[in-house]
This record gives structure tokens, C-alpha cells and sequence, in this order.
């Protein structure tokens, strides 16, 4: 997992990410049911059904990795409505933002990406780690990486430790109360029920991971 991700296999990765969050579709409103709406599955598979074919029409040869992604962000904001779209869209956006003037993206530029999307969902979200939200999942993940990288570990073996503090992470939300949205106002009975964004957070992450880890032979 050493060589850096041209625009064409990011493309092959955001179409993985997308094919296991259309997959994962009951699942996530089965989630959000339990203190929520339980339509996040419903609006989460439209907007990666909707990146998959916008991604069609991207031409890897003059696109960079920063207009992939943030055509995966636009998309995702005009396709889910409420808080989740600019949650989840803004969060792609400022990743796309943070990689401009890149031609490939190497673990560094993982990092990088994800300490973008962890302001993103800060500030537009208003949401701090504990508030049972998609921060549970991606605020652990981004600081493992950045941990993986400080000791010197090689890509294989720091994207393991991200996303295991990802998944954990995710894992966690089931014991927080929730303080964001209309979760919030359920109290205590939000106790024991696992964050629907905490876990498409999980889910996008590791279905980038490992996509990435075919791409590079790993």
C-alpha cells in the first residue's frame, strides 16, 4: 500500500463505498428507526446510487482527486435533505478542498482528508466527540491514523488501526446519550441503539480501506 491513488481508482473506490452503503440500506434505517426517522438508509443509498452515475461521466485522465470528491459531495447535498446531507456532503467537500492541486493521494493525504472532514462535520453540525453523531466514528479514526503515522507504521498497518478505532468508535455510540437532532429529545431511551451516521461513517471508511487494499495489492 505504498503507491499513491490516481483519479481513476479513486473513482473505483468511491463506486465500492458506494455499492456497500446501497447495500447496507435496511440496515441503516433499521438503525435510525429505533430513534429516528428510519429513512437515513433510504437517503444515504440515493445519494451513492446518485455519486455512482455522476461518477460516469468524470474523465480520470484531466480530473483530479479533489474533483472527485467533491463531486461526491455536491451530490450527496442536493440528494439528502435535512441536517445528514450537509453533514456528509460538506464533509467531502472540504476533504476535495484539502487535496486540491494533487494528482494521486498516498496515506498522508488519508489523513489529511479526514482531518478535513472531522472540521467539516465540527463546525457545520455543531457536534462534539460524545454527542452520539458520525463524529463517534470519525474523530477516533482520523486521530489512529495520525498515531499510526507519528510511529512510523507503513500504510497497510495504519489503515488497520483506523479502522479498528473507527469501528470502535461506531461500537461506542450505543452507550451515549444522544445530544444532536431529534434523537436528542428521546433522553435515556437513546441508550443501547448504535448511531446511524456513526456507522455509514464506519461503513465508507472501510469499504474505501479495503478497495484500496486491492488496488494496491496488499
Amino acid at each position: 500500500m505504498t503507491a499513491q491513488l490516481t483519479s481513476g481508482q479513486l473513482i473505483q473506490v468511491l463506486n465500492a463505498v458506494a455499492d456497500k452503503v446501497i447495500a447496507s440500506k435496511d440496515y441503516l434505517c433499521e438503525l435510525d428507526g429505533a430513534i429516528g426517522d428510519g429513512d437515513h438508509g433510504i437517503g444515504m443509498a440515493r445519494a451513492f446510487q446518485s455519486i455512482k452515475d455522476k461518477l460516469q461521466g468524470i474523465d480520470p485522465q484531466t480530473a483530479e482527486p479533489s474533483d472527485v470528491l467533491k463531486t461526491a459531495g455536491m451530490t450527496i447535498i442536493s440528494e439528502i435533505g435535512g441536517a445528514m446531507g450537509p453533514l456528509f456532503g460538506g464533509a467531502f467537500l472540504r476533504a476535495g478542498t484539502a487535496v486540491a492541486g494533487k494528482k494521486g493521494l498516498d496515506i498522508n493525504d488519508a489523513l489529511t482528508i479526514l482531518q478535513a472532514a472531522e472540521a467539516a462535520v465540527r463546525e457545520r453540525g455543531k457536534v462534539e466527540v460524545g454527542d452520539k453523531t458520525m463524529l463517534d466514528t470519525l474523530y477516533p479514526a482520523k486521530e489512529a491514523l495520525a498515531e499510526a503515522l507519528a510511529a512510523g507504521l507503513d500504510p497497510a498497518a495504519a489503515g488497520e488501526q483506523c479502522i479498528a478505532a473507527a469501528k470502535k468508535g461506531m461500537e461506542a455510540t450505543k452507550d451515549m446519550l444522544s445530544r444532536r437532532g431529534r434523537s436528542s429529545r428521546l433522553g435515556e431511551r437513546t441508550l443501547g441503539h448504535q448511531d446511524a451516521g456513526a456507522t455509514s461513517v464506519y461503513l465508507i471508511l472501510e469499504a474505501a480501506y479495503q478497495e484500496i487494499k486491492k488496488i494496491c495489492g496488499a
